[in-house]
C-alpha cells in the first residue's frame, strides 16, 4: 500500500498501489475512480483485489482540477465538488492518463505483465473506453455513465468486457441502457448484466443505494471474468 508516480506528456500524478501478500509476480488490476477522487472506497477496493492476488493500482485522473483530492459521498457540499470535478474532467485526456497508468502497471517489479481494468460510475464508462481505446487484456464496468454516447467506437472491442448495469440507474436511463444493449449486445466479447430493482452505484459499500445481493452477485461474477481472463 504505497503511491507510485505516472508521466504523462503534461506533467505526472499520483497512483495508489496495493500488492498482494505473496510476493510472486502477478497480473495487474487497474482500479479506475468514480467521480469523489482517489477515496477510502477506491483504496478499499484495491486493497481487496490486492488480497484476490492482483497487482491493483488506482490512478488521480482529477489531478489537473485538483491532485489528490479525496471527498466522499456523505453531504451535499461533497456532492456539489463531486459534480464540479466531473463536468470539468477532460475524458479524453483521462483516458490516456488511464492508458499510460496501464503501461507503468505493467512494468511494476510485481506484475506479471497481463493486466486489467475496473472501473466504477465514471470508472464505469473508462472502462469501457479502456476496452475500445488500449490493449488491456479485459475490462470491467459498473453503472458507467454515459457509455451510450460513446457507441461509436464498440467495433473497437476485442478483449472481453463485462457490464453491470443497474436497471433504475438515476444517471442511465431506460433509452441509454436499451441503446447499449442493442449496440453491444450481440458483441461476443461483451457480456452484459442488468440487476432489477438496483440504482447507481449499488456496490458501493455503505452508500446510499448499496445492494447487498446485488452487489455480491456482481462481485462474484467480476471475479469470475477476471480468474478467467487474467490467469
Amino acid at each position: 500500500m504505497a503511491d507510485t508516480s505516472i508521466k504523462v506528456s503534461d506533467g505526472s500524478f499520483t497512483a495508489y498501489v496495493s500488492a498482494p501478500k505473496t510476493g510472486s509476480p502477478a497480473a495487474g488490476m487497474l482500479v479506475i475512480q468514480e467521480i469523489f477522487g482517489v477515496n477510502q472506497v477506491m483504496r478499499d477496493l484495491c486493497d481487496s483485489y490486492a488480497a484476490q492476488g492482483y497487482m491493483a493500482m488506482c490512478p488521480d485522473l482529477f489531478w489537473r482540477q485538483e491532485p489528490g483530492i479525496q471527498i466522499t459521498d456523505k453531504s451535499d457540499a461533497e456532492w456539489q465538488r463531486a459534480f464540479e470535478l466531473f463536468k470539468g474532467f477532460d475524458q479524453a485526456k483521462g483516458t490516456q492518463d488511464l492508458v499510460a497508468s496501464l503501461a507503468h502497471l505493467r512494468k511494476l517489479p510485481n506484475c506479471n505483465g497481463k493486466a486489467g481494468s475496473v472501473g466504477y460510475c465514471l470508472g464505469g464508462k473508462l472502462a469501457y473506453l479502456m476496452a475500445t481505446r488500449s490493449d488491456s487484456d479485459c475490462n470491467v464496468s459498473y453503472y458507467g455513465v454515459g457509455i451510450e454516447g460513446a457507441l461509436n467506437e464498440a467495433g473497437r472491442i476485442r478483449k472481453p468486457l463485462l457490464m453491470h448495469i443497474a436497471a433504475e440507474d438515476q444517471y442511465v436511463p431506460k433509452d441509454a441502457q436499451a441503446k447499449i444493449k442493442q449496440a453491444l449486445g450481440a458483441n461476443e466479447k461483451v457480456t452484459i448484466h442488468v440487476y432489477e430493482g438496483t440504482d447507481h452505484a449499488f456496490a458501493r459499500v455503505g452508500g446510499a443505494h448499496w445492494n447487498a445481493a446485488a452487489a455480491k452477485l456482481a462481485n462474484d461474477r467480476t471475479a469470475a471474468f477476471f480468474r478467467k481472463h487474467l490467469s
